[in-house]
This record gives C-alpha cells, sequence and structure tokens, in this order.
C-alpha cells in the first residue's frame, strides 16, 4: 500500500480527496493536517509515502513546508496539489523540492497515477504547469535580449554526462520510476539508483524534478 498524507486548509477539499483515493486498491489514506507545521509534525508520526500538499495555507504555507520536508525527510515524495498555477507558486514550489506539481482541476485517475509515480521514486508535473517550467527555464539559458537585469545564465556542466546517463535522463524526463528504467533499458533496479545519484551530482541539482528542468534548460535532452 501507498500511504498517502492529505495537507489542505479545507476540511471539504480534504475529505473529497481522501473519497477519491480510499477508491483505489493500492493507495491508503493515512492522516490529514491543516496547514504545514502540522504536516510536518504528520509526516514525523505517520511516515508517509507521498504528501498531497496546498499551496495558500495559515500558519505555514505549502512551500515552506515542502522546503522543510524534503530537507528532513527526503524519502517522502511532495505533491503540491493546488488551485493556483501562478509562474511564483510554480516555480518556488519546484525549488523547494516538490516532485509533482496538479491542479485541483484534474481527475481523481489523474491524481491516483501522480501518487504513484512519485511514490515510485518519479516525478510528475501537470503539462500545462511543465509548459511554464520549461519556457522560463528556456529563457533563463538563452539569456537577455532586451532586459537590462536578468537571471544568470545556467551553469555548463562541469563534467559531461555519458551516453547511459542521458538514456536514464530521458526516462526520467517521461515520468519513469527506477523500476521501468530498469526494464526499459535491460539493467538491475540498482544500478538505475546509481546512475541517478551520478546525475544529480553532475547536475548539481537535489531531486528528480530539479534534474529534469536544469537538463532541459542545458538543452540535454
Amino acid at each position: 500500500m501507498i500511504r498517502v498524507l492529505l495537507v489542505d486548509d479545507q476540511k471539504l477539499i480534504r475529505q473529497g480527496i481522501q473519497t477519491l483515493l480510499e477508491l483505489e486498491p493500492d493507495l491508503e489514506v493515512v492522516g490529514a493536517a491543516e496547514n504545514g507545521r502540522e504536516a510536518i509534525a504528520a509526516v514525523e508520526r505517520l511516515q508517509p509515502d507521498v504528501a498531497l500538499m496546498d499551496v495558500r495555507m495559515p500558519e505555514m504555507d505549502g512551500v515552506a513546508a515542502t522546503r522543510v520536508l524534503t530537507e528532513r525527510f527526503p524519502q517522502v515524495g511532495v505533491i503540491i496539489l493546488t488551485t493556483f498555477d501562478d509562474d511564483e507558486y510554480v516555480f518556488e514550489g519546484l525549488k523547494a523540492g516538490a516532485r509533482g506539481y496538479l491542479l485541483k482541476d484534474v481527475s481523481s485517475d489523474d491524481i491516483a497515477a501522480a501518487v504513484r509515480t512519485v511514490a515510485a521514486g518519479g516525478a510528475l508535473i501537470q503539462p500545462s504547469i511543465a509548459r511554464k517550467v520549461v519556457a522560463e527555464f528556456s529563457r533563463l539559458a538563452a539569456g537577455p535580449v532586451s532586459s537590462p537585469v536578468s537571471a544568470p545564465p545556467v551553469d555548463p556542466l562541469v563534467q559531461p554526462l555519458t551516453e547511459r546517463e542521458l538514456d536514464v535522463l530521458r526516462a526520467l524526463a517521461n515520468g519513469l520510476s527506477n523500476r521501468e528504467i530498469a526494464d526499459k533499458l535491460v539493467i538491475t533496479e540498482g544500478t538505475v539508483k546509481n546512475h541517478v545519484s551520478n546525475l544529480l551530482a553532475k547536475l548539481d541539482v537535489r531531486d528528480r524534478t530539479q534534474a529534469v528542468l536544469k537538463a532541459q534548460a542545458l538543452r540535454l535532452i
């Protein structure tokens, strides 16, 4: 069973998502929290596999909570599930370490699929959100056109990726889990984990989502 924690300040939303997820035979909602502080305490107590995290909440918002969870409980995959697709929330959520970003207008099947993907070690971003992120990284990689103040370009890699690492990177971009990558490339799951670790180190990022986004910015995939 995949253990899921729901984090949302609206009780009706939590109850609705819980009802939908509990229709899935492999998903179990183990708890709920109303804000980021409660979420951190709940993760420590319940040890879920995945946390579905709202953004705007009292006391501690979802971005701040995601940042803490990523640092203290890196084994827990955070999926931001929100009504907001503002660029600020998207980029800050992903920079904080979220491995998924979905809007609440997605179907219950999409939410369940995202939970399974993230629990298996993958990453999943709703296509409309992914387009925003890729466009922004491409803009940064291309550098300024006429603006006098701009973000620094993405640094090139000190150590290039091997062909096999590029194969794994492309599979990550397609949202495949370690097991699925192993089957696709006919290698062991342990070898996949080693390649992923090497990718993160070479790209100087801390999670798979950021690895894919930086690779897009560097036009490696």
